[in-house]
């Protein structure tokens, strides 16, 4: 199979969002190079090498000169220590043994501690005392030393086979009052793809859906819309942060979803609603 001529990408941790960004930029005519922990079925357009992050197991494999890296790995536990050896470690071993000119890291808006509602942009203190959130700001402040690094911190990925919150408002979950935020699985791949192509980025973004909602308000749309009785509303005080995107969308990006009815009925409708 011919290998496309143009750029050369090398995304580590090539789960979901990753191998839609492969397609997105084999399309385009970069070569898109999955790395994966396990071995995969291969794909049109797309050339897969098997290497850990955490270990540095196939690294002899990786190209030395890719044009761009995008870190986008998951841990197989959610626990400090996967953590630690994933994002650290693994970000630090891949940074020693590639040389490109463009790094970008998929972090979280777990970095943010704020949960009083407040609205934030890339300039908020990011001041989380959680272990996954003190973990992802030092793997960012280890990408700082990278002229051309970024972070992209996502907010709650969804789309399909993703539906823990499906699954609990059908199980009549109120929900709480609590503020949430969300970025389709497709528009997350999207904006990764956008920054690979700004020639002058900024070094934070954030990454979200236009409209942050009450989790109390997302489940009871979704009960309506599978014709579920209504269950009583939660109390208490409003709890979470408002993710802004302006700064990503100033970038040219579009969410296809912009906020979560639009991303939700594709998939109540693929249940047979």
């Amino acid at each position: 199979m011919a290998r496309n001529s143009g750029p050369s990408l090398l995304i580590a941790g090539a789960g979901d969002v990753g191998m839609r960004l492969a397609r997105l930029r084999s399309a385009l005519g970069d070569e898109a190079i999955a790395l994966r922990r396990r071995e995969h079925p291969l794909e049109p357009g797309i050339r897969n090498i098997q290497a850990d992050l955490c270990t540095g197991s196939g690294f002899e494999r990786l190209p030395r000169h890719p044009e761009a890296v995008v870190f986008c790995a998951a841990p197989e536990q959610r626990d400090e220590a996967a953590y630690r050896a994933l994002y650290l470690d693994g970000l630090r071993r891949l940074l020693d043994r590639v040389q490109t000119q463009r790094v970008i890291f998929v972090s979280s808006t777990a970095v943010f501690a704020q949960d009083a509602g407040e609205w934030l942009d890339e300039n908020s203190p990011a001041t989380a005392e959680t272990f996954n959130g003190r973990i992802l700001l030092a793997a960012e402040r280890e990408l700082s030393a990278h002229v051309q690094g970024i972070v992209l911190r996502l907010s709650g990925i969804y789309g399909p086979g993703r539906e823990a919150m499906l699954r609990r408002a059908r199980a009549a979950d109120a929900g709480r009052r609590h503020w949430t935020n969300r970025v389709h699985v497709d528009d997350a791949a999207g904006a990764l793809s956008q920054l690979l192509n700004l020639p002058e980025p900024e070094t934070i973004y954030l990454g979200s859906d236009d409209s942050p909602a009450l989790e109390s308000e997302v489940f009871a749309w979704i009960r309506e819309q599978e014709n579920l009785p209504a269950v009583a509303e939660s109390e208490g005080p409003v709890t979470g942060r408002r993710i802004g995107n302006r700064q990503l969308r100033e970038t040219g990006w579009i969410p296809a979803h912009p906020d979560f009815r639009s991303g939700y009925l594709p998939l109540l409708a693929d249940a047979g609603v």
